[in-house]
């Protein structure tokens, strides 16, 4: 009685008591009826069924007291009573009529309750599985046979319950399949010893009588509901339902004690066989209640008296699964598929640990299995059967395991739309199939797929945040951040949908949804403080706001939670640069390289800052030399090395370096000019060596020095400024499905504010660079 179930049995059998007790006062001085305790008792049993059903019973049990206990009837009188007004030789007594008045109340309202739970249920029974009640399913006689044989099995766990279980469905009792079986015995030994109470309580006056036929009552009206012989329940034996009955069994037992003791040969017997008793089912509660410290122990101490239930060996494997203890819960399963090789959930289980010891091949196998044992769909046949709704995840299961190779998406797919055609109403499906798609690139069907999930489940916030992700995929912003919004209303607390809708909203470029987009990430920090993500886009929003100190704190931040946080590193030291704080920049970078050592953009950027700050002409040409070794076509580090080698003074080498760059980017005219000013410099060195005297050759070098770290330095800036926009946008989640993966890659979106920004700092440097190439050319 410790579990949901059991506790509204208590409840139940609490009105049951109360309905009966407030009908025990409706009998006034004189044989009146005295109304008040009737209806009491009335709303009594309305609040005993909705409890449980069960307590409508406690009406037949009033009915059976008024006649033979509140009025003093027996059968026999009953008999003869009815046999003299059937012959017309007497009337019905008043004392009579107010005895039918009153059960024609009770029954009334009976009638009443009952209408409304069919009306409830919708005239319809509950579904079980043969797996729940396997004599529900079974043919004539051994339905019936087993049925019977169930009543003499409740009987002797009230008598001797010794061996309790917590669930009894399944395999736990064989059925009884023949005449000739045993256990028949048992069955008819209880309904003779049953029959013989019975006549005797109807038949024979006395207080004796009275309490036999009470006892008698709330043992067998009680349990009828759970007997199987009206309607089949969902299980074979559940002792909570013994509750009620147990109390007429110990009516029984007292009655039976009170008779052993009043004889003064059996009185002492009697009190010794009380203390045993007592003393024993002490021992025995005290015992039981150790079983149910865990759902570990509970099941354990179940297996001890069963081993024939499939049942308590998968719930064993799932206590141990819940304690992520695969190997043991696997053996467990395992046992379950061999105790009923037919159980689907349990080669599900087998399966789904099997994936969680990253044994695929074996889960597949066992999800192959319990699909094989699902109904088959057979050409030009149609024809219903009934599924467990939880049994449908084997098609749900087995396409999540092979889904993770490429070449069997479609495999997958096909499982999802035929766990759908079982089930249209599937909303699981939907979701998962949403997601394949997505991954088979088909955003136009995964959004199909998600709209029809939302049809069956419009308060879903993962569902609308799905949606989200698919018009991001359509290239459709707009509807993405609605429906981003729409997740956020029905749960504002969904971390993806604020972490993804403010990155939407920065990368919009819209300034006006940055404040929104700032509040979202904050709130989505104050959700996940581990998480670097989230500081390093407060830090890029700083950044597009130019509030360097607050982007600074951010990335900083962000690289404590992480310390090999690409973007973070990058942008820090980006940021660093455009402040003019190259020298900070620089630790920065160190790290980021240490971490990374193909990163081209840092390379470039720390070989700017080494050849324009720390006039570091030999580390700036390693950071290129190393850049050309990652990618022999980087355009921007072969250019800068032509930089580098006229600061060297190596203008032949220079020339070489240009030719081969423009052979790279034929199209970039600063390229092509920067070799024809190189080109001019050197003829025109060449004509000042000869006409000129030495001092002047030194006055036009260094001049020609100057002109060029002018214009490598210019060059060096607009190129670093490219670099900025291009890593401004930062980093980014992968907003695949509710699966958030960190990603350290700079994205190279830009807003339209930076676009503009780019086309300003080129429109400067060309000006700057007309001016520069004046001054070489003497003009």
């Amino acid at each position: 009685v410790t579990g949901v179930v059991g506790r509204a049995e208590l409840l139940s059998s609490i009105f049951f008591l109360a309905a009966f007790l407030s009908y025990t006062k409706s009998k006034g001085p004189d044989n009146t009826i005295v109304w008040t305790p009737i209806a009491v008792t009335v709303f009594l049993v309305a609040v005993a069924t909705l409890c449980k059903e069960q307590g409508i019973t406690v009406v037949g049990i009033c009915c059976v007291y008024e006649v033979f206990i509140a009025q003093g009837y027996t059968l026999p009188v009953l008999l003869d009573t009815a046999v003299q007004i059937l012959r017309g030789k007497g009337n019905i007594p008043f004392c009579m009529l107010q005895t039918l008045l009153k059960l024609i109340v009770l029954m009334f309202s009976t009638l009443l309750l009952v209408v409304v739970r069919v009306q409830v249920i919708q005239s319809q029974l509950p579904v079980f599985t043969r797996f729940d009640n396997p004599a529900a399913v079974s043919p004539s006689p051994a339905r019936q046979l087993t049925f019977n044989y169930l009543l003499p099995v409740n009987a002797w766990l009230l008598l001797n319950p010794s061996e309790l279980c917590c669930d009894w469905t399944m395999g736990t009792i064989p059925l009884v399949e023949s005449l000739l079986d045993v256990r028949n015995v048992a069955t008819l030994t209880f309904f003779s010893f049953l029959g013989s109470l019975i006549v005797f309580s109807l038949r024979y006056p006395g207080d004796s009588s009275k309490t036999v036929l009470m006892a008698l009552c709330l043992i067998v009206l009680p349990f009828i509901p759970a007997s199987n012989l009206f309607f089949p329940v969902g299980f074979v034996v559940a002792e909570r339902v013994l509750y009620v009955p147990s109390m007429g069994f110990c009516i029984l037992v007292a009655h039976g004690w009170r008779k052993l003791s009043n004889k003064s040969v059996l009185r002492k017997v009697s009190w010794v066989c009380l203390a045993v008793v007592l003393f024993t089912h002490a021992l025995k509660t005290l015992h039981r209640n150790w079983d149910w410290e865990s759902e570990y122990t509970l099941f354990m101490s179940a297996l001890k008296v069963n081993k024939n239930n499939a049942k308590l060996w998968n719930n064993v494997g799932h206590a141990l699964e819940n304690e992520k203890n695969f190997e043991r819960a696997l053996q467990f399963f395992i046992q379950a598929t061999q105790v009923q090789p037919d159980d689907i959930g349990a080669h599900m289980n087998v399966g789904r640990t099997y994936k969680n010891l990253n044994k695929t091949k074996e889960a597949e196998e066992s999800y192959m299995i319990a699909k094989s044992l699902m109904p088959q769909i057979i050409p030009g046949k149609k024809y219903a059967a009934r599924v467990a709704p939880n049994h449908l995840n084997v098609y749900i299961n087995l396409a999540n395991l092979i889904r993770a190779n490429e070449s069997r998406l479609e495999e997958a797919d096909q499982l999802y739309r035929q766990a759908i055609s079982m089930r249209p109403d599937f909303k699981q499906a939907y979701i998962s199939r949403g997601e394949l798609l997505l991954k088979m690139n088909k955003p136009l069907k995964a959004k199909e797929a998600y709209l029809r999930a939302l049809e069956l489940d419009r308060t879903n916030a993962d569902l609308w945040y799905n949606l989200a992700i698919v018009y991001i995929e359509l290239k459709d912003p707009t509807e993405a951040l609605k429906n981003f919004n729409r997740a956020l209303e029905l749960n504002p607390a969904h971390k993806l949908a604020l972490f993804n809708s403010a990155l939407l909203m920065q990368e919009s470029g819209d300034a006006r949804l940055r404040p929104e987009a700032k509040q979202r990430l904050l709130h989505y920090v104050k959700e996940e403080p581990q998480d670097a993500n989230g500081y390093f886009n407060l830090g890029m929003l700083a950044m597009d706001d130019k509030k360097d100190t607050e982007a600074e704190a951010w990335m900083k931040k962000a690289i404590r939670l992480q310390p090999n946080f690409r973007s973070a590193l990058f942008n820090l030291a980006l940021l660093y640069s455009q402040t003019a704080k190259e020298l900070m920049a620089l630790p920065v970078l160190e790290d980021l390289l240490r971490y990374y050592p193909d990163h081209t953009k840092g390379l470039i950027l720390k070989g700017d800052i080494l050849m324009n700050q720390k006039k570091d002409i030999v580390g700036a040409k390693m950071c290129f030399e190393k850049i050309l070794e990652l990618d022999p076509n980087n355009v921007q580090g072969k250019h800068n090395l032509c930089v580098v080698y006229f600061e060297e003074r190596d203008l032949i080498k220079a020339e070489k370096c240009l030719v081969e760059t423009l052979a790279l980017a034929p199209h970039e005219e600063y390229i092509q000019r920067h070799l024809n000013i190189v080109r001019s410099k050197i003829a025109s060195l060449s004509a000042t060596e000869q006409s000129s005297l030495p001092a002047d050759g030194t006055a036009a070098a260094a001049e020609k020095k100057k002109s060029f770290q002018n214009l490598k330095e210019m060059k060096n800036e607009q190129k670093t400024t490219q670099t900025t926009v291009d890593n401004k946008t930062g980093h980014s989640k992968n907003k695949k499905l509710a699966e958030k993966n960190s990603m350290d890659k700079e994205t190279p979106k830009k807003s339209t504010k930076e676009i503009k920004d780019i086309e300003k700092k080129r429109v400067a440097a060309l000006k700057r660079l007309e001016e520069i190439e004046r001054i070489l050319n003497g003009e």
